[in-house]
């Protein structure tokens, strides 16, 4: 059995570049040779392109080493409020990061259009798409289903007609004081018994401010060396 590590950098933007620079170069300290990087078009409404021309230059340049690049949502920010009891799970979710709860199907086909065209301006062509929070809705794979090769859920990873490949995303949390104590024990617990073909690891930016994190992340990336890095665009292969 071909054993892989997929490692999504979530939140890339203007305001965290330096950070994810800094990510990537220490994933590749620790052998992590492929990435996915997690991109958001248009963070406070500002297109990443006029806003951040470093950045998108860096971005190119991480395709050409071998990185991929994935969609994230548009804003990576709710704009409306989901229906009481989606609201509440949208809010546990991603906090005020679950950007597509309470969209109906024609302004959540808008974001997901515009948020690609503005990727497109930059000269990235993602196959992939990531919803904030890992929040979906209906619309939302109805629209990711026509639209890209593949989209990435909490549990699993979707590729259009093909059979769905289940995987849990090994995802810390930093939004609440809950999350930050509880989820790096959960993390280390579910990386020691994950058998399955593909572990997925992400990483946010704002791990990085907390110790324990980072301690979490380097020991499920110790555990995983004998896997092979890949990016997700690799798994249509």
């Amino acid at each position: 059995m071909r054993r892989q590590l997929a490692v999504a950098l979530h939140d890339v933007e203007p305001r965290t570049f330096a950070r994810c620079k800094e990510i990537r170069s220490w994933l590749e300290e620790r052998d992590v040779q492929r990435v996915t990087l997690l991109v958001i078009p248009a963070a406070d409404l500002h297109p990443i392109g006029s806003r951040a021309p470093a950045l998108a230059s860096w971005l190119r340049g991480r395709v050409a080493w071998g990185d991929t690049v994935a969609q994230h949502g548009l804003a990576h920010a709710a704009s409306r409020p989901a229906h009481w009891p989606r609201n509440l799970l949208a809010s546990w979710q991603g906090a005020g990061a679950a950007e597509f709860p309470g969209l109906d199907a024609q302004d959540t086909a808008r974001r997901v259009q515009t948020g690609r065209r503005l990727l497109a301006e930059i000269g990235l062509d993602p196959r992939g798409f990531v919803a904030p929070g890992y929040a979906y809705t209906q619309a939302l794979r109805r629209e990711l289903r026509s639209s890209f090769q593949w989209f990435a859920e909490l549990r699993c990873v979707q590729f259009g007609q093909r059979p769905r490949l289940r995987s849990p995303a090994l995802c810390l949390g930093a939004s609440t004081s809950l999350k930050r104590r509880l989820s790096p024990a959960y993390v280390r617990f579910a990386a020691n018994r994950d058998v399955n073909e593909l572990m997925r690891l992400d990483v946010h930016p704002a791990d990085f401010d907390l110790r324990g994190h980072v301690a979490t992340i380097e020991a499920v990336l110790a555990g995983a060396r004998m896997r092979e890095p890949v990016t997700y665009d690799q798994l249509l292969n």
